[in-house]
């Protein structure tokens, strides 16, 4: 929608949707803040979302797959229709994963979590039923994407021995590379789940779907700083909830999960470090109000906890592992310290 402000976008959406439907927006609110894609109207007949994001490609591409995720599904949201650049689609609630979580004890927490990586199956399994995973974009093909993400191992050795630095990069390199064959939702975090009323949790803002190996919907879920849940129990959960009529037996798919979790782990980390030196710590309640990166001593040292589990499952990512538990020590220090500053946390140039 341009350089419009705004007030001026709000505007434009309201227009449309009183249009699509013959009916009038009662209220509107921004569920993830004023600068995001999605705008929430409540309509006279109910509550529905209007989505405008910068690349309109996506918002049609992904008008296509809730489409056809809805015939064999119902863990998304479900179009309602394209109007130029802008999609409509369910309310999926307003209750966001990452923050109704913490509401419960570990028990129930575990079974929310069983029930989130239960329907990261089920829509990968649609994906499959629909085409979808013949008809999207590869995801992650590129040497680069790949050499990028191999590559981000180095930021370990500012916090730990730098055992790192002597994995073999190829070898870490070739085991990544997927051929493409299930349906992926990408960036699975927490914050982008939602729990209705009657208690369905439902996957929301497919902007960046295509297909991959699979297992990368439950990393980023799995290596989602903010996230709870321990990474043992985590592990225990993918086993009981697998979709053994996916492409892959459990073992192998495990092995792969825990190499990719591990640089999933290892960006996540980059991600907090490059957020603290430029913003300074945050606290955990406006990180999950708005759904930020995860920029506490506490999410730190958490992700650097789970990328040591998980990589110490495979021999290849071992050193990694190891350096990062040098890392978690850093970070819980910071967080017995109350140290604010970052001064000898800077992210290798």
């Amino acid at each position: 929608m341009g350089n419009k402000s705004n007030k001026d976008r709000v505007r434009e959406l309201v227009e449309c949707a009183e249009s699509h439907f013959g009916e009038k927006v009662l209220h509107s609110s921004a569920p993830g803040g004023e600068g995001r894609a999605s705008w929430r109207f409540e309509m006279e007949s109910g509550f529905v979302i209007a989505t405008s994001r910068p690349n309109f490609r996506r918002t049609h591409l992904e008008a296509v797959a809730l489409t056809k995720l809805a015939e064999y599904c119902d863990d998304a949201p479900r179009c309602l229709g394209v109007v130029g650049d802008i999609m409509f689609q369910s309310d999926v609630g307003g209750r966001r994963l990452n923050q109704e979580i913490m509401k419960y004890d570990r028990r129930q927490r575990t079974d929310v979590a069983h029930e989130a990586i239960a329907s990261i199956f089920r829509v990968q399994s649609a994906g499959r039923k629909s085409g979808l995973n013949r008809s999207m974009p590869h995801l992650g093909a590129n040497h680069d994407w790949i050499r990028n993400l191999v590559d981000a191992t180095s930021v370990l050795k500012s916090f730990s021995a730098g055992r790192s630095l002597d994995v073999d990069q190829e070898a870490l390199c070739e085991r990544i590379t997927s051929p493409a064959v299930e349906f992926v939702k990408w960036d699975c975090r927490s914050g982008n789940a939602a729990i209705s009323d009657n208690g369905r949790l439902r996957w929301f803002d497919f902007e960046y779907c295509g297909v991959r190996h699979g297992a990368e919907d439950v990393a980023w879920l799995i290596g989602d700083e903010a996230w709870p849940v321990q990474p043992q129990t985590m592990e225990e959960i993918v086993v009981s909830a697998f979709d053994r009529t996916n492409h892959y037996a459990l073992d192998p798919y495990l092995d792969y999960l825990s190499v990719y979790l591990t640089l999933h782990c290892v960006q996540r980390l980059k991600l907090i470090l490059k957020e603290v030196n430029k913003r300074g710590w945050l606290s955990k309640t406006r990180i999950r109000k708005y759904d930020d990166a995860g920029v506490h001593p506490e999410f730190a040292a958490h992700i650097c906890k789970v990328g040591a589990y998980f990589a110490q499952r495979v021999p290849l990512t071992r050193p990694i592992g190891l350096d990062f538990e040098d890392a978690e020590k850093v970070f819980e220090q910071v967080l017995k310290s109350g140290r604010k500053d970052v001064e000898n946390m800077k992210v290798p140039a």
